[in-house]
């Protein structure tokens, strides 16, 4: 008997979004689709575009054109590089803020859920400011979860972190991707992209050079290692 095909549902898609500032073009016609917990890693040199892109999808900024579809009314939460939490506020407080500032119906319930996933449940009453680099990042990929979004982008998200606290805070991201949440980061770090996204896209000035996972891009660029495969291809395009 034949097997039954997986239903696989797409959480966002992008078609030719484009951004142009006074003229110059930041990003240009980047096209790809999200699925349901999958992991993308936006890859590329400093100005490549990656931040202006998350910003696109968040809905912080309007493409010059092309259309993004968000798939379902569960919505996209979004984690700017810099921290939007409150260091005076407990971890806790900022859960409850943000759960309500978003609409919650259960904010308590919401933020119950976030202290336990993110491991702080014994700090919940400590005041952000007081925390780690890593656990501060932590809240604040906390307050991007707290309405449950189907999506949640990341700019950066282990900028400036140690080892042991990326680890520990990819090991909160996975538990999300491991229940169908999509993510969409941005890195300088290769590594990182390789160990845990399925997908890359590669920009260089705007420009979408690749989209396809970490082997493929070794193989398009006929390197066995991801660091060479990258650089290969960003020189190949001129970049």
């Amino acid at each position: 008997m034949a097997r039954s095909a997986k239903l696989v549902t797409v959480a966002l898609e992008a078609a030719g979004l484009s951004k142009r500032f006074a003229g110059r073009v930041a990003v240009h016609n980047v096209s790809f689709t999200l699925k349901a917990g999958e992991v993308l890693a936006l890859i590329g040199p400093n100005g490549a575009g990656k931040t202006t892109l998350l910003s696109m999808l968040a809905g912080g900024l309007a493409p010059s054109a092309g259309e993004l579809h968000p798939s379902g009314a569960a919505g996209i939460g979004w984690v700017p590089q810099q921290t939007a939490i409150y260091s005076k506020l407990s971890i806790a407080e900022n859960l409850r803020l943000f759960a309500r500032l978003e609409g919650v119906t259960e904010p308590e319930t919401a933020v119950d859920a976030m202290l336990e996933q993110t491991g702080l449940r014994e700090r919940s009453d400590d005041a952000v400011g007081r925390l780690s680099g890593g656990n501060r990042q932590r809240v604040n990929i906390a307050v991007g979860l707290i309405a449950n979004p189907a999506v949640l982008l990341l700019d950066e998200p282990t900028a400036s972190l140690d080892p042991r606290q990326r680890a520990r805070l990819w090991e909160f991201i996975n538990l999300r991707v491991a229940a169908g949440t999509s993510v969409a980061f941005a890195t300088h770090e290769i590594g990182e992209a390789e160990r845990y996204a399925s997908q890359l896209l590669l920009l260089a000035d705007g420009e979408m050079l690749f989209l396809g996972s970490p082997a493929e891009l070794c193989t398009a660029a006929q390197e066995g290692n991801l660091d060479r495969a990258f650089l290969a291809l960003l020189a190949a395009r001129g970049h």
